[in-house]
């Protein structure tokens, strides 16, 4: 009897304590969990930080979307964009705007038109997100001068790459400032010059940045005159600077020319529903009229695309 009284008592205490291990684990897995994800987000934020006492919306959505491969790589094109958005509000803002040009071009047009449209709202918040980030790689393309010659004056003057590096975060407007404080942020926490700098180039990635940071790097492992290599890189970076905006300035027309061809049909279809009211209904309603529609979107699509790709030089 009384060793079932002491067999029952061990039982007794061994659950006990295997229930307290196991609500301690969960509890110590859940408090590292959300210490993990709020260092991430402080990490990955972009942005200015959001007003007291009001957070980000979508923030479950955030969270979910940048545990997946597609939502790591928006995420990287969103961050070489330098927009204060996040993913989950990109991914929201997207599917509300497919929705919203769904429903209008099937009221105002045809319901044979809603699919194209969403599908066209998602391909332009794509498209907006690569002009973003041209947009800011060509302003950082045109302070690469600035940037080499700060550089060179403060190599020149004893300082150490670390420490130019850092000089130039701060006294550079965006998004150079910005992007080297980056640079400075990840070498204080230990990274090398050459991890660092490697960053900088795959977000915003351009033959010049390639060249200065290829310079930087190869300086700082061998030593050498880097001074006289900034300073010619910066001769050669102005001079690539007039190019670029002379080619530009010769394809303007060219460009403009490759979004007026598909606005033109788009047009066409409007002022023909306008004169011919029900015509695009009448026209989407059989076999015939939708592949025909279809090609014709798929004919404009290629031109523009071909004119795009015919305007392109790389200088």
């Amino acid at each position: 009897m009384d060793h079932s009284a002491l067999l029952t008592t061990a039982t007794t205490g061994a659950t006990l304590l295997c229930g307290a291990l196991a609500v301690t684990g969960v509890r110590a897995y859940l408090t590292g969990r959300d210490r993990h994800q709020a260092l991430v987000e402080r990490l990955t934020d972009t942005g200015p930080p959001a007003p007291a006492g009001r957070g980000r919306p979508f923030r479950r959505v955030d969270r979910r979307l940048r545990a997946t491969r597609a939502g790591r790589r928006l995420e990287h094109r969103i961050a070489s964009t330098g927009l204060d958005v996040t993913v989950g509000e990109f991914a929201a803002y997207t599917v509300v705007a497919a929705a919203g040009l769904w429903l209008l071009a099937a009221t105002f047009l045809a319901p044979f038109f809603g699919p194209p449209a969403a599908v066209v709202a998602v391909w332009s918040a794509h498209g907006f997100l690569a002009w973003q980030r041209r947009k800011r790689i060509e302003k950082f393309i045109n302070q690469l001068p600035e940037l080499a010659r700060i550089l060179a004056n403060a190599t020149q003057a004893g300082l150490a790459l670390r420490t130019a590096l850092g000089m130039a975060a701060e006294e550079m407007e965006a998004p150079a400032g910005e992007e080297l404080a980056r640079v400075a942020d990840r070498l204080a926490v230990g990274h090398s010059v050459d991890e660092a700098l490697g960053e900088l180039a795959d977000r915003l990635p351009s033959r010049e940045l390639v060249v200065l940071v290829t310079t930087l790097v190869l300086s700082h492992r061998a030593g050498g005159t880097v001074v006289t290599s900034l300073r010619n890189l910066t001769a050669t970076l102005e001079e690539r600077k007039e190019t670029r905006r002379e080619v530009r300035t010769q394809l303007s027309q060219v460009t403009v020319t490759a979004y007026v061809v598909p606005l033109m049909g788009l047009g066409t279809l409007l002022l023909m529903d306008r004169i011919a009211p029900g015509s695009l209904d009448r026209m989407t309603a059989d076999w015939w009229g939708r592949t025909a529609v279809v090609a014709a979107f798929a004919l404009y699509g290629a031109g523009f695309f071909l004119i795009r790709r015919l305007s392109k030089i790389d200088v």
